[in-house]
């Protein structure tokens, strides 16, 4: 089972490249095969089809995202761990801009779980409820609305895509968690 667990993590090692290069138009069971080169049944073993082949390389990307908020989350305080957060998410986005509409856009017939991209959340989730009081749930979307948001703007050529325009606004929304409490409080 090991070398068919080898194979298949190499399989999605290799659609995700092929996804950054030619996009998901690319990402293709045979074009994969010839990339890894193994024979064009080989993919079948693992997926039995491209929009599986894609929510495979969808789980693996948000599991990426979750390494690189996690990372960010380290920062000290809280409020400069949820910039961090929002920075890194957004860095994430630039680099992998096929990867990223894929992990929220999807395509027909491939979906991903939630429990596939709960991670990635409930990083953001546990740091925004560091900093608000009571539920956490409305300043968790509001942070991640307006993350998510900048990072298509800035795909999208709407905005700049450099760390000024989404440090400035997750500054905003970390302040406006924080005061929120102290208000509150």
């Amino acid at each position: 089972m090991e070398i068919t667990d080898g194979l298949r993590a190499r399989l999605i090692g290799a659609a995700t490249v092929l996804l950054d290069e030619q996009g998901e138009a690319g990402v293709t069971l045979r074009a994969l095969a010839k990339a890894t080169g193994v024979s064009a049944m080989a993919p079948y073993r693992h997926f039995a089809d491209k929009a599986a082949l894609l929510g495979a390389v969808a789980e693996a990307g948000f599991a990426e995202l979750a390494a690189v908020l996690a990372e960010a989350d380290r920062a000290e305080p809280a409020k400069a761990a949820l910039v961090a957060q929002g920075r890194a998410y957004f860095r994430f986005a630039q680099a992998h801009p096929a990867m990223f509409r894929l992990m929220f856009g999807g395509v027909p017939g491939c979906t991903v779980a939630p429990k596939d991209y709960g991670e990635a959340f409930a990083i953001l989730s546990r740091r925004v409820a560091s900093l608000a009081e009571g539920d956490p749930g409305p300043a968790t979307l509001t942070a991640w609305g307006v993350v998510h948001g900048l990072a298509t703007l800035a795909l999208d050529g709407k905005v700049p895509a450099d760390d000024g325009v989404i440090t400035s606004a997750m500054a905003l929304v970390a302040e406006g968690i924080a005061g929120a409490q102290a208000r509150n409080g």
